[in-house]
């Protein structure tokens, strides 16, 4: 029972699934129809020149890549959505015009216009209905104490969207294959009365014997199932608001002949059906059917779907987060760089507050153990599926690993080390709690006492009955802020870090944006905050300078955290930055850093020093593990590097391998309009600029006369030639457009090349994206011009569908009672005018054609706005849908290009292809004997689908008292069923040894 009132309730999640359904049916039911009765016609009739064969495969080639990164999951349902209808609008208005439907015998114009007119009756009547019935709920005769005030624009969004369609469809195809006459007044009922060829072949082959014909079936159904209702004799009182079948007499019959139109009828029982359940519901049943959601159905419905978050679109046009991370950059560039930076603001703070405390940057209560174990991960907080995969196995309170050799058994990691960038693509509270603390509370729920609004004035703040710091059994968390971090000065990172308690069930005992860890035997972590500059400020130098000094012993080893792998940039970039963390090692660590790790690049890498006995490197071990949760980068860009300082250096190991990180750059040829649809809203509209001065095309003569395939190409390249001067000459806006677009290029070319390269490559690119654009103008120009010259588009004024249909209305939907010319005066023409401009704003081909061709008369100049605005306006809707699939294919191949023959653009080139697999992090243990193990562990493949975790929902209930991290399975969720290990197959990649005071490497 509880199911049902939870199903009934108005808050239900229903996603139209039904509605779905039954416009399937209908369509599939349709196909059936026409393909049964005009395959004959199709194969015999069908026209096979190749000019229309052509424009079939282009027009169908273009939508479908136009609508294929929709057919499957999206980021957003509503923009795939209209995306489908809008392909679909396009192009049934486009085939339509063109003859081998007209050969098939298909009359679709009929339907189309059918198809609007009932689309339109039906919303009208709605909206009218609704009206009434809310004045009758404001005079409180109607359903007022159910309390709900009918919502008309939902009611009618959600009728529009699925409802209408269904009805307006159904009726069509009973019009199309059942006619509009009755079937008394006919011994062979129906439009279409022929049965396929190829059904009467395999009939007089006999494989059918016993089973009657098609068209048998075809009348059955429609004289028995759906036949008409009667006549309007029989329904006196409503004899006057009926439309009558094609049969009816006018002047020529003996005697009166009133038969209702079969399609009428149908149009007419479903909307009665709608007002009448309408009516029952809410004047009867609205509160019983729709009660108050209980506590518990509330809760199912938070329980059920993690609700992650997608990877971060990169190349979004339409995204407002991505704006307000390049305004947020901007400012802390201009404003936070060099003349306020927060963490003077903390030191100067400290200085003034400590009065003998602690100063907030020092933490030695992890020193007295016997042994450590801590985790290192970095740049987490992008799709929710990645961050959650390395949450979940941070949280668990054992790994059981494979390595080359066996099995290793890896506990929880008393320690947790964020390495920066802790949510993308900005540091808004948005994105804290959805991308980062969502996933983390997650893995490890937080205690039962924490509050997400509540502020830590004094840290650190223990579980009730916690003593101190040291005594804290349960895993804790220090992270330092990323170039993201600090794209708000900071301010993000303050408030969700250093004033917060708890990360999910890792607490937070973290004050300042920098700190130091004392550590077991003598290790020590230094996590260095860098800000925007790649570099600590003077203040932090000092601070941990006069730390190594005093504190850090001459036996010590430090373990550096950064967020930039300074070592690995400066080398791709040419450049030197972070002199103020290399002085800090070379000159006050003596060679006591023993291990560097940071984040930013988003995969693992580890290079060694290769012993010299002519020189002690300042770092044994560099690592960059930058794959906490987002997207990946490329690992074969940072192949050479072997030189950092003094010391050479050895790639110890790479995750993911070179070949494979090779190989996934071709995604961009294959997958960026599908990994980036919202870049269609900018891709479409440059390549509309960059052509909209060149449109019409009138003099396309010489392309179409003549008789060869080689003589079509040469000219077609002559008129492409001929159109681009004529830009250079006489355009303004395409000029401009082009100038902007290639200043836009050469400077997204990275300056790591020369400027004379960058310029090069920045006109390559240009060109290739202008000649796309000059092809599709073109070819769009082809294709009306070839449909006027046969007179299918063009032949008329704006208004030639609805003037056909009009002069067919009253041959096959006669209205002797004058039923039309009362609805006319009553809505003083709202209703014909409606399906009229409906008509000609659906008819997109013969607007287009129409103005094209007066413009090509009179000239552009003398034409008036209005019609200038229609022509741009129908030329644009087509063209869009044709130049965003290709303008995705020439950035996508620019990009491949530019990544694994240049070794440039290694940001750009993977953020566009969003691969949230190769995920991993690095597990450390400090030894009883004070040697430091180093394991990485690494899972290939991200699960995209979870499920409620039965183990934890048991242990939810019987210990939910106790702290999550002395659960046995402290996680929510678990991969779906088609991964077979819950683990994810996580595995070792790369594992050594550092030694306590020993310089060996193993």
């Amino acid at each position: 029972m509880e199911t049902v009132r939870t199903i009934l309730t108005h808050q239900y999640p229903y996603p139209h699934e039904h509605s779905r359904h039954a416009v399937m049916a209908v369509l599939i039911g349709s196909l059936f129809f026409i393909s049964t009765d005009n395959m004959h016609t199709l194969i015999h009739k069908l026209d096979n020149n190749v000019k229309w064969w052509s424009m079939y495969g282009l027009l169908l080639g273009f939508f479908y890549f136009f609508s294929s990164p929709f057919l499957g999951k999206t980021i957003q349902p509503s923009y795939s959505n209209f995306s489908r209808w809008y392909v679909a609008w396009l192009l049934v208005a486009a085939l339509y015009h063109l003859p081998s439907f007209q050969s098939m015998g298909v009359d679709i114009r009929m339907n189309l216009s059918l198809f609007l007119t009932l689309f339109m009756a039906s919303v009208l009547t709605l909206v009218a209905f609704h009206i009434t019935f809310l004045g009758l709920w404001y005079l409180g005769l109607a359903a007022r104490f159910a309390g709900n005030r009918p919502e008309i624009l939902t009611i009618l969004q959600n009728s529009v969207n699925y409802g209408l369609q269904v009805l307006s469809i159904a009726c069509c195809v009973f019009y199309s294959h059942c006619g509009n006459r009755a079937p008394l007044r006919s011994s062979s009922f129906g439009r279409q009365l022929s049965s396929s060829l190829l059904f009467e072949q395999f009939a007089l082959a006999g494989w059918n014997k016993g089973w009657p014909q098609i068209h048998e079936v075809k009348e059955q159904i429609c004289t028995r199932w759906l036949g008409p209702v009667g006549s309007a004799s029989d329904y006196p009182v409503f004899s006057k608001w009926v439309v009558y079948g094609e049969l009816v007499c006018h002047d020529a019959c003996i005697g009166p002949s009133d038969t209702i139109s079969p399609v009428y009828s149908l149009w007419a029982t479903f909307i009665g059906l709608y007002i009448a359940n309408y009516v029952v519901e809410r004047s009867t049943g609205w509160a019983l059917t729709h009660p108050q959601p209980s506590h518990s159905a509330q809760h199912q419905k938070t329980t059920t779907n993690p609700e992650f978050l997608d990877m971060v679109p990169w190349y979004s046009g339409t995204s407002a987060d991505l704006f307000k991370t390049a305004f947020d950059l901007l400012v802390s560039v201009t404003l936070f760089l060099g003349r306020f930076d927060m963490r003077t603001m903390q030191a100067a703070m400290t200085w003034s507050q400590q009065h003998g405390r602690q100063d907030g940057f020092l933490y030695t209560h992890f020193s007295k153990r016997k042994e450590l174990w801590f985790d290192f991960m970095a740049d987490t907080g992008d799709g929710g599926n990645s961050t959650y995969s390395v949450a979940r196995l941070l949280a668990q309170p054992y790994l059981h690993v494979s390595n080359e050799l066996d099995v290793k058994k890896l506990p929880r990691g008393n320690l947790l080390l964020v390495g920066g960038d802790l949510a993308y693509p900005n540091p808004s509270p948005f994105s804290y709690e959805r991308r980062l603390f969502k996933p983390f509370e997650y893995a490890l729920q937080p205690p039962s006492f924490y509050e997400p609004e509540h502020i830590s004035v004094k840290k650190p703040e223990l579980p009730p009955g916690g003593h101190s710091l040291p005594e804290y059994e349960g895993p804790q968390c220090f992270a330092i802020p990323g170039n993201h971090d600090w794209f708000d000065g900071l301010e993000t990172f303050i408030r969700y870090i250093c004033h917060k308690s708890w990360l999910g069930g890792w607490l937070l005992p973290q004050e300042k944006s920098y700190f130091a860890l004392q550590l077991p035997h003598g290790w020590w972590v230094f996590g260095l905050d860098q800000a925007l500059h790649g570099d600590i400020d003077i203040f932090q130098f000092k601070y941990f300078s006069k730390l190594a000094q005093e504190k850090v012993g001459k036996d010590d080893t430090v373990v550096i955290i950064t967020h930039e792998p300074t070592w690995l940039l400066d080398w791709y970039w040419g450049s030197s930055t972070g002199r103020n963390v290399t002085q800090l090692i070379k000159y006050h660590l003596y060679g006591r850093c023993r291990l560097r790790m940071a984040g930013d690049l988003h995969f693992y890498l580890r290079h060694s020093a290769v012993p010299s006995s002519g020189t002690t490197p300042h770092v044994q071990h560099l690592i960059v593990n930058g794959s906490g949760g987002a997207f990946l980068h490329p690992t074969h860009i940072f192949t050479n590097f072997r030189q950092y300082g003094e010391s050479s250096y050895q790639n110890m190991a790479t995750y993911p391998p070179v070949e494979d990180s090779q190989k996934m750059a071709l995604g961009n040829i294959l997958k960026f309009r599908k990994k980036n649809w919202r870049f269609d809203v900018i891709g479409g509209f440059i390549y509309f600029i960059l052509v909209f001065s060149m449109f019409p095309q009138c003099n396309l003569d010489r392309i179409l006369q003549d008789d060869t395939v080689a003589g079509h190409l040469q000219q077609f390249l002559n008129s492409l030639g001929h159109a681009l001067i004529d830009m250079l000459e006489h355009s303004y806006i395409s000029i401009a457009g082009l100038l902007v677009l290639l200043a836009l290029a050469v400077s997204f070319v990275p300056p790591k090349v020369s400027r004379r390269k960058r310029a090069l490559i920045g006109l390559l690119h240009v060109s290739a994206h202008l000649s796309a654009a000059m092809v599709l103008m073109l070819l769009l120009e082809l294709g009306i011009e070839t449909c006027v010259r046969h007179r299918l588009l063009g032949t008329a004024g704006y208004h030639t569908l609805y003037e056909w249909y009009s002069s067919k209305e009253n041959e096959q939907f006669p209205d002797p009672t004058g039923l039309r010319v009362r609805i006319e005066a009553w809505t003083l023409g709202l209703y014909p005018a409606c399906i009229k401009y409906l008509m000609s704003a659906f008819d997109v081909p013969e607007v287009m054609a129409v103005t094209r061709s007066e413009i090509c008369k009179g000239g552009l100049e003398v034409m008036p706005r209005g019609y200038k605005l229609a022509y741009y306006s129908s030329i644009f809707l087509y063209y869009w849908v044709f130049s965003t699939p290709v303008v995705s294919l020439v950035f996508g191949s620019y990009l491949y290009t530019c990544i694994n023959w240049l070794n440039l653009h290694f940001d750009e080139a993977f953020s566009s292809l969003r691969i949230a697999n190769y995920k991993s992090f690095t597990r450390c243990h400090i030894t009883s004997v004070g040697n430091l193990e180093v394991y990485t562990l690494a899972v290939d493949r991200v699960p995209k689908e979870w499920t409620l975790d039965p183990n934890w929902e048991a242990e939810n209930l019987v210990s939910q008292q106790d702290p999550s991290y002395k659960r046995t399975f402290p996680s929510q969720w678990v991969p779906h069923s088609s991964f077979r290990d819950k683990s994810c197959n996580v595995r070792v990649i790369d594992y050594f040894v550092i030694e306590k005071c020993g310089r060996k490497i193993s």
